[in-house]
């Protein structure tokens, strides 16, 4: 406790040097405060930012001077000659904050409002506005193209939820903290939810209190930044305030009473001697379950269960006991919503002037996350004691009658860091910035209320001998000896290992201004990346494993790396007057797979005066390396899949039986992105942009749908050779170069704000994305063992333990990527998305609204029995509501409702206009029975197993309040 004080007392201390404090309002020329302006004292990294009604307070040296900037206004220089010292900027050729190139260009500064590039600037400000509980959420109310899905009973893609930029997917959107690469998440995402075959760094595990803006560039910027860039760039710039901080304390829940969210957060900052600052963000948070069950049908379930070859007194058994358990859980016991979670995070932001010329800049990051969510509920007609005799032991208290089934835990323990180093010098007109960053992110799981409920015929020969042999066990303690029963362990908790990446990234970037109209820049970057499957206990993954979620075999565990190279040139010229051209080349070479050479041209024309029209326009080339996750990865896993939970396997790119399968090894992706817009200031506070997109990807990565065995083909003796081999697995999934796709659509944002009404400030704001092409492009390339089913394989005949030379197990008529996957990937995004908000400040008071509206979305699910039919999701519309009171100069009370008119998802089953598919439609009976089969008979009403496009929690109330000091 003592060291911990100490530290925030070091933390706080101001060193004792001749200071003032000089303070003031920040206005535009309307006279509206402006909130967010920053305020730097001249030749230092001493720095406030205005509060919500502009106002600010900043110590300084004697004789210094303050710098007020704006993103779109003039920057202003005035001495700090006087205690109060009240500003007043202009829009008129406006200049755009320095950090602002960081994603546009890396040469001379340019305003987002005239740059070349789409480039979305999001406060601080805007992020609290929305209420959300995390940063990625209030991203999803923010920005059309950004959208991200809270998937239902997904194992580890509970942890952080899916998100992308352009209906791209999560891992072609490069993230940047104060424009350094941040490292990515450990976790591939895997089960069949948006985002499946990919990864991305965890966005939602920066505190929004320590953000002062994200930069989110809306293009392909591979040229500048390598790797990941194909959709665009989200920078997000941390605060540097250094007088004074601030307290938030929030608290929420939803309108059926679940969901309770408790937070508290400080972000506070201080000088460090003359020319230095430190800021700091302490954020904890605690979120309950939510759940939204179904209510389960009797008649329904039973025939959902019940097997063609019952006898009539099993099927009176069985009706008896679906009756008896939906009496005491009409639900199923399905826990289907938004996870237990717990989260503490850690932030620093800080740098200090070492000489007139160069500049010391860190940063650090370290947040851990715990996270606890459930696996569909085991009724006891779907893990019988029939089968499992020792189930009432084990999950009742041994008496007959006492067993009612078990809801495996699936609990994930989540670490991410990441910290920076450098300088940044500037000298004879060059600058000069060199920097080291380090990030890794780890996630440890465990799985409890469980049992590892496998035969002895299950296991291999290595397991099978780990455990002694069948011999050595007795049925005395309802282990059998036979070999065709299950072998009870007692064990009830699991730990099935978990992942863990980590990068090293050196960069050094130089920048010169040749003249007013040319500036040049060029640099490198050095990479190291490792990925390490982290081993798993034995009964973990012994035979089938833990029930709901394997662990992690010796052989799929291991220790993997790469490194990478890349320099890049970059040159920006105004050719002439209002003519911008800017030109970046890059190449870049990986030690696993080799080069890559992409660039990019950009440019931009003011058409008129005053910056009130612009055109701008962009094409370039991209890649993506296949991610260390992607090659590596190989597991067993449940997966719900025709209407059932089902055991399969991943393999590894690299291994033996990917190339037995004809996968070839993987290579990047290659995109090539073209953008053409326009920006506008028609009249005073109005902006307008428009910009068009086409994203073209050739070998686009994906986790491939599971390829199934032939029956008989394959052995199911765990001594044979091709048991072995392929793991006696039902089926197979691969990472392969599957596809080509297309994207396309028009972004648009267009606002006008300082609207006068009465004694206050009207605003508005309209944005949108609309999707025109989201598709393959051409055949899929399916491995050569796919492609050629049935022609070169052969039976395994009788005595035949091992397929013999040129035998293909692999059932005819598959695909690598069927419907289920094209909708993961395409159809399942909303077509649409527009954000229309208003905005109202009087006095102490400040009013927001805002209605986001989603698209509908299409899901052709692969376990429909006609494939004439899909589910869609119908457009909706989420109205949120904020409201704001300063009660005091140091307090502000926000209460927020999302979702004030309780939208929910909404889906109906759909035919394509074929007969046989009219005719389940037009069928009550038939249809129901395709209804059941996609939210499991039942138990995901509104979202059905695959998710939605926007939440199915309803509505959700908020409320904070924070204390400024």
């Amino acid at each position: 406790m003592k060291k911990i004080a100490l530290l925030f007392l070091l933390l706080n201390v101001s060193f004792l040097f001749a200071q003032k404090e000089v303070s003031g309002v920040v206005k535009d020329n309307t006279g509206a405060g402006l909130p967010g302006v920053n305020i730097l004292e001249k030749g230092t990294n001493n720095g406030v930012s205005t509060n919500i009604d502009g106002a600010y307070k900043i110590k300084v040296q004697d004789g210094a001077t303050l710098i007020f900037s704006y993103i779109g206004f003039n920057k202003v220089e005035k001495a700090a000659n006087a205690a109060t010292i009240n500003v007043v900027l202009s829009e008129e050729g406006g200049q755009a904050l320095d950090e602002i190139v960081i994603v546009g260009s890396r040469t001379a500064p340019r305003s987002n409002t005239t740059s070349a590039l789409p480039i979305d600037v999001v406060s601080s400000k805007d992020l609290a506005s929305t209420g959300q509980a995390t940063f990625d959420k209030a991203l999803q109310y923010k920005i059309p193209s950004f959208n991200t899905v809270q998937t239902p009973v997904n194992d580890a893609t509970s942890l952080l939820d899916p998100y992308e930029i352009r209906n791209m997917g999560p891992s072609r959107t490069l993230i940047l903290i104060n424009g350094k690469r941040k490292n990515m998440s450990s976790l591939v995402y895997t089960q069949t939810s948006p985002g499946r075959g990919e990864t991305g760094a965890d966005i939602s595990a920066i505190p929004t209190d320590a953000i002062e803006r994200v930069e989110i560039l809306r293009d392909g910027a591979s040229a500048q930044y390598g790797s990941d860039a194909i959709a665009g760039v989200m920078n997000i710039i941390l605060k540097k305030s250094t007088n004074g901080g601030s307290v938030t304390v929030r608290t929420g829940i939803t309108g059926q009473g679940d969901g309770e969210m408790y937070g508290i957060s400080m972000n506070n900052g201080t000088k460090v001697g003359e020319k230095g600052f430190l800021n700091y963000t302490v954020d904890f948070s605690k979120t309950a379950l939510a759940n939204r069950p179904g209510t389960l049908n009797a008649t329904d379930e039973f025939n959902y269960w019940r097997s063609g070859s019952n006898t009539p007194a099993q099927d009176a058994s069985l009706q008896t006991q679906i009756t008896n358990f939906l009496k005491l859980k009409p639900d199923g016991g399905n826990i289907n919503g938004s996870p237990e979670t717990a989260a503490a995070k850690f932030e620093v932001n800080g740098g200090t002037q070492l000489s007139e010329n160069t500049e010391l800049y860190y940063n650090a990051a370290y947040i851990f996350k715990k996270v606890n969510s459930y696996a569909n509920y085991r009724t006891p007609y779907w893990r019988t004691e029939t089968d499992y005799p020792y189930l009432s032991s084990l999950f009742g208290n041994g008496t007959a009658g006492s067993y009612q089934g078990y809801a495996p835990t699936f609990i994930g323990d989540l670490n991410d860091y990441n910290a920076t180093l450098g300088f940044k010098s500037n000298k004879n007109g060059w600058t000069t910035d060199a920097s080291v960053t380090i990030g890794g992110n780890s996630q440890i799981y465990t799985v409890s209320n469980s049992h590892n409920r496998s035969k002895y015929s299950d296991l291999n020969p290595e397991q099978l001998s780990a455990v002694g042999g069948i011999g050595s066990h007795s049925a005395t303690d309802l282990v059998y000896a036979d070999d065709s029963k299950t072998r009870y362990t007692g064990q009830n908790t699991f730990k099935p290992g978990g992942t863990s990446f980590n990068h090293i990234v050196g960069n050094l970037d130089i920048t010169k201004e040749i003249s007013d109209n040319v500036s040049i820049g060029f640099g490198s970057e050095i990479r190291t990346e490792n990925f390490e499957i982290l081993e798993g206990d034995f009964q973990s993954y012994a035979g089938v494993g833990a029930d709901s979620f394997q662990g992690n075999t010796p052989a799929n565990s291991g220790k993997f790396n790469r490194y990478n190279l890349g320099f890049y040139a970059d040159i920006s010229a105004n050719i002439v007057k209002g003519w911008l051209v800017n030109g970046t080349a890059r190449h870049e070479n990986y030690s696993d797979f080799g080069s890559a050479n992409v660039w990019k041209i950009s440019t931009s024309v003011k058409a008129l005066e005053d910056d009130k029209l612009t055109f701008r326009g962009s094409v370039s080339t991209g890649f993506r390396a296949p991610s260390l996750h992607q090659i590596y990865t190989e597991k067993s896993q449940s997966t719900f899949q025709g209407g059932a939970i089902a055991i399969t396997g991943i393999v590894n790119n690299v291994s033996t039986t990917a190339r037995d399968y004809g996968v070839p090894k993987l290579t990047p992706e290659k995109s090539t992105n073209i953008s053409v817009g326009f920006g506008a200031k028609p009249i005073k506070n109005l902006n307008v942009t428009v910009d068009y997109y086409r994203i073209g990807v050739k070998d686009r990565i994906v986790l491939g749908n599971l390829v199934a065995f032939e029956a008989g083909r394959v052995s199911s003796d765990p001594a044979s050779a091709d048991y072995n081999e392929y793991e006696g697995k039902n089926s197979k999934a691969f990472f392969v170069n599957g596809i080509n796709s297309i994207t396309s659509g028009i972004d648009y944002v267009v606002e006008y704000r300082n609207i006068n009404l009465g004694t206050g400030k009207l605003g508005f704001n309209l944005s949108g994305n609309y999707t025109i092409e989201n598709k393959i492009d051409g055949a899929v390339k399916n491995p050569t063992s796919v492609q050629n089913l049935g022609t070169t394989a052969a039976p395994i005949y009788a005595g035949q333990t091992a397929l013999t030379s040129g035998q293909n197990p692999v059932l005819a008529g598959q695909t690598v990527f069927n419907a289920t996957q094209d909708a993961l990937m395409f159809t399942s995004r909303p077509k649409f998305k527009t954000i229309l908000g208003a905005n109202y400040e009087i006095g102490k008071w400040g009013l927001s609204l805002n209605n986001t509206t989603f698209g509908s979305t299409k899901f052709k699910q692969a376990d429909f029995s006609n494939a004439g039919l899909y589910s869609q999701f119908k457009t909706a519309q989420v109205t949120d509501l904020g409201v704001t009171f300063s009660a005091t100069k140091a307090v502000t009370i926000s209460f927020n409702m999302n979702n004030i008119f309780n939208v929910l998802p909404k889906f109906t089953i759909k035919s394509d206009g074929s007969a046989s598919a009219d005719a389940i439609v037009n069928n009550p009976t038939l249809l129901k029975k395709e209804w059941n089969n996609i939210t499991f008979d039942g138990r995901y009403p509104v979202t059905s197993y695959d998710g939605s496009q926007f939440s199915q929690l309803g509505r959700l109330f908020s409320l904070s309040m924070n204390y400024r000091f």
